[in-house]
């Protein structure tokens, strides 16, 4: 960790180096319990770069501190930026031990055509039946075999970076480098690292850099500074630090902000192992407004910044996995620095998820969109299928009164028959459409209501629908493979070859460049009717074998049933491909097929 963090309270030989950076100081002091809080016991020194520094035998790992800062007639007393681990967003830091936990597992991701990332909230997922407080990183660690029982193999965990009070999404964050106190510490999270890994599961932390804050922020005003009653010395100073959540931007212009953004991914990516981060709200970042095609606000300086640290995070980690969450439909994010892009790998695209969530929220058959669903499928921002990741729920899509897809379709009735049917349509969408697929925590036993940070898992539900569980399963098991037949869904080439407005049916195929004979199709019921005998085009003739039916009663009891095991296509042609065949699909329910043999 050493190696990592330019400042802060690192562990030596000598005791405990304390750093930080004060321009603007007269005189800097560390004081803690290694003093008894004496103000005046430990001064530091102004190094190079107002780089304050001081060496502490006494401090030990686990000793609270704080800075005292005077500044002229200011006496502020502040908690480290760089504290790994405190005591709360208003307490002290604490001395954390090099590298803060257990060693690493030796884990290498799957690659991006490969990811199936699951997101979780720890203050909900990892809490416990009759616990008080939020879940902790423990009780999340505990969950991990339940994912690898589900076929994930990446976990996206919301913001862990300490902020106010003990409940929160985590995008209000106090200290970047600080593990919220109320999840546990630093070795806790890196327990949950390394417990991942074990399971063959990628672990990529959201990362909030757009603003800082609002509540609880030492930051502010770190050292007395500030121009138009601004934020100081980590923030922009004028018409820049506007931002949806405050004048709290961080100048992305000035190096030593820059250098204490670009350490916190590196901290989270090499400190702690995980396998990469998901940027929050990069729209902010590069504008001031988060728009695109606005020169006037955009911010130079923040795109020059996601490409340097892109540049610096590839060079120790090649195969990490960066994504952006700026649903603005721009390319260049997912663009390489040489290409003028920021550097992300992928992008959250939220041209998929709003056009299925409402074709599916539809109540009424006739007014479905097919030709949105279509779009959705095959949008892709530049050449390649898998730089979006695509979902129906995310924290996002059903909070702040927004609900749950099953909710959605049926209000109080999230165990429906339609409520099941269309939640289960629109995860087989996600699973077999280009793009890495993600799931929301819960989505796989049918989980309601909106998600809040008070309102755990309801994990009763993991058994009481055990048959959507199962159906869950199967579409990541085809979605990755598992079963050889499928290799198609693992490829870039999409071809949306049947959209039916009128019977709102549609069929795809997906296949490998290399193999386009391996091609898998994908035929999807937008209906409540049940359609018998209807007739599809294939990309060959010969033997097709229904690898999923998600009308299966395997799946639930209340399913039809209905559908074809096998369909035998005819050379005869349809739909531009070479082969015609009949099948028999179930009202709001998908099959997925492949050619006998392959």
């Amino acid at each position: 960790m050493e190696s990592i963090l330019s400042k802060g309270a690192v562990m030596g030989d000598g005791g405990c180096r304390f750093s930080v950076w004060v321009p603007h100081a007269d005189a800097v002091f560390v004081m803690g319990t290694f003093n008894d809080w004496d103000k005046e016991a430990n001064a530091l020194k102004r190094g190079d770069n107002d780089v304050w520094w001081g060496d502490v035998a006494e401090a030990q790992v686990g000793d609270e501190y704080r800075y005292r800062i005077v500044s002229g007639d200011k006496d502020l007393v502040r908690i480290d930026p760089y504290a790994r681990w405190v005591t709360s967003s208003v307490g002290n830091a604490r001395i954390c031990e090099a590298g803060c936990g257990i060693e690493k597992v030796e884990f290498e991701a799957a690659g991006l055509n490969e990811l199936v990332i699951y997101e979780l909230h720890i203050g909900t997922f990892g809490k416990k039946s009759g616990q008080l407080g939020p879940g902790t990183l423990a009780g999340a660690t505990e969950r991990l075999a339940h994912l690898k029982e589900l076929g994930v193999n990446a976990v996206e965990v919301m913001p862990l970076a300490e902020f106010p009070g003990g409940y929160s999404w985590g995008y209000n964050p106090s200290l970047i480098f600080a593990i919220e106190s109320d999840y546990g510490e630093p070795s806790d999270f890196r327990a949950f690292v390394d417990r991942a890994h074990e399971l063959g599961m990628a672990v990529i932390v959201d990362v909030v850099y757009s603003h800082f804050g609002p509540g609880d922020l030492d930051l502010w005003q770190f050292d007395g500074w500030s121009e138009n009653d601004k934020g100081g010395i980590y923030f922009y100073n004028d018409w820049r630090s506007e931002t949806p959540w405050g004048d709290t931007r961080p100048d992305y212009g000035r190096g030593e902000v820059r250098e204490y953004i670009r350490e916190n991914a590196l901290m989270w990516l090499v400190g702690y192992g995980a396998d990469g981060l998901r940027w929050d709200a990069t729209a902010f970042i590069r504008n001031v407004k988060g728009n695109d095609n606005d020169a006037g606000n955009d911010l130079a300086d923040g795109w020059s910044l996601m490409q340097w640290v892109h540049e610096e995070i590839y060079k120790v980690k090649p195969g990490a996995i960066s994504i952006a969450e700026d649903l603005r439909g721009n390319a260049f994010l997912t663009k390489s620095r040489k290409d003028g892009g920021a550097g992300f790998v992928a992008q959250w695209d939220g041209r998929f998820a709003g056009p299925v969530r409402k074709t599916l929220g539809d109540a009424l058959d006739e007014t479905r969109d097919m030709e949105a669903v279509r779009k959705a499928i095959t949008h892709r921002y530049y050449l390649n299928a898998f730089d979006r990741v695509i979902y129906t729920e995310s924290h996002d899509e059903i909070a702040n009164g927004k609900s749950r897809v099953p909710e959605e379709v049926d209000p109080g009735k999230a165990s429906s028959w339609a409520a099941k049917k269309k939640s289960a349509l629109g995860a087989a969408l996600v699973m077999t459409s280009p793009g890495i697929p993600m799931l929301f925590q819960g989505q796989e036993f049918l989980e309601d209501d909106w998600f809040h940070d008070h309102d755990p898992i309801d994990w009763t539900k993991r058994e009481r629908f055990a048959g959507i569980f199962k159906l869950y399963q199967d579409l990541i098991g085809l979605r990755l493979n598992k079963g050889g037949a499928t290799a198609g869904l693992v490829g870039q080439e999409v071809n949306v070859y049947h959209v039916n407005q009128q019977d709102n049916v549609i069929a795809y195929c997906r296949w490998r460049t290399e193999e386009p004979g391996r091609a898998v199709v994908v035929a999807a019921n937008f209906s409540a009717e049940v359609r018998k005998g209807y007739a599809i085009g294939f990309p060959a003739a010969g033997r097709w074998l229904v690898l999923f039916n998600s009308d299966s009663n395997d799946y639930d009891g209340e399913f039809g049933g209905v559908g074809s095991v096998e369909v035998e296509a005819e050379p005869e042609g349809m739909d531009g491909l070479a082969g015609r065949g009949v099948v028999d699909i179930g009202g709001y329910s998908v099959l997925i097929l492949s050619l006998a043999g392959e």
